[in-house]
């Protein structure tokens, strides 16, 4: 009997999600894939509110502090509400708390930004001083660095509530993720790519990271077959870069990785003035194998050209 009631408990696994749209589209994402290559595995979802759900008033970047959507969900795991966390790759701090682990990183999904709007069909066509939302200092600083004119505004909220404000009229465009609008299957009349390498997306943007107790070796395994090594490696790449310049997800970095072979893998990293007036790009291919001193040695040359004091002036503001 007791044989049975440890393979009931060896067959069920808590989920710990916030509970937006996008959030919860990821977690059962994820269900259905553990389900599917697990045959009797039981699935329970701990839906969690998250200080970057609850302060939606105020600007990312002064809300401050790293682990802005993630704190309350990790500490579930160390307390043993739950077992896995699924993250919005962009949204984990890189320095995580003791005890947990960042696992498999399934495949990733489109990594750009999409520029949303009513009627226009490119960013040149939008008209002098149009209005765009977005909460992103690192979208803010890339659009305003191809166009100074526009007026940037605050735009906070889960995607669809963003898309909305957008369609309402509240906004001339906004820019979102395009990961997440397919996802979620949103759309809006007009929708333009802003893409890599002339707009760089946030570290980690499109993928999903699975975090789960260090010393839990059911969940690592249960999870393992979803690792995919060009978005893991790329990943580590990005988030590299994002450690060596100690910042988060809320000041104007970006980071874009290409896996362009089975040994080698290239890293694009920025660093930008949040007004626009100076972008700093660097860019270096490596080995795969060190993928996260890669994106250490780019943001060593970032750094060179100026970025460090870019950096402290946002971090003195935020």
């Amino acid at each position: 009997m007791l044989g049975r009631e440890l393979r009931d408990v060896q067959m069920k696994l808590t989920i710990a999600t916030r509970g937006s749209k996008l959030a919860l589209w990821q977690a059962h994402h994820i269900t259905a894939l553990l389900t599917a290559e697990h045959p009797g595995l039981s699935v329970d979802l701990l839906i969690l509110k998250t200080q970057g759900d609850k302060i939606l008033d105020v600007p990312l970047a002064k809300v401050g502090g790293k682990g802005l959507f993630v704190k309350e969900i990790e500490e579930a795991l160390l307390d043993g509400r739950a077992d896995l966390a699924v993250h919005s790759m962009k949204d984990v701090p890189v320095e995580q708390p003791r005890g947990l682990i960042l696992g498999a990183v399934p495949k990733r999904e489109d990594d750009a930004d999409m520029l949303l709007s009513h009627e226009y069909a490119s960013l040149a066509d939008l008209p002098a001083k149009a209005v765009v939302g977005t909460s992103s200092l690192r979208r803010q600083s890339q659009l305003l660095a191809i166009r100074p004119d526009l007026d940037i505004r605050m735009l906070r909220g889960n995607l669809d509530t963003r898309v909305g404000k957008m369609l309402e009229g509240q906004f001339q465009a906004i820019v979102v993720a395009a990961a997440g609008l397919n996802r979620l299957g949103l759309t809006a009349p007009r929708m333009v790519r802003l893409s890599a390498p002339e707009f760089l997306p946030a570290v980690g943007q499109g993928a999903l990271g699975l975090e789960y107790r260090q010393d839990d070796p059911r969940v690592a395994g249960l999870t393992a077959f979803l690792d995919h090594p060009d978005t893991h490696d790329a990943v580590r790449a990005e988030r590299g870069f994002l450690t060596r310049l100690e910042g988060g997800c809320q000041v104007p970095i970006a980071a874009w990785g290409q896996v362009l072979s089975p040994e080698a893998i290239r890293l694009t990293g920025l660093v930008a003035e949040p007004d626009g007036s100076r972008v700093i790009r660097a860019g270096q291919e490596g080995p795969r194998a060190s993928a996260a001193q890669l994106g250490s040695a780019v943001a060593e040359e970032v750094l060179k050209q100026g970025g460090g004091e870019i950096l402290r002036r946002v971090y003195g503001k935020a």
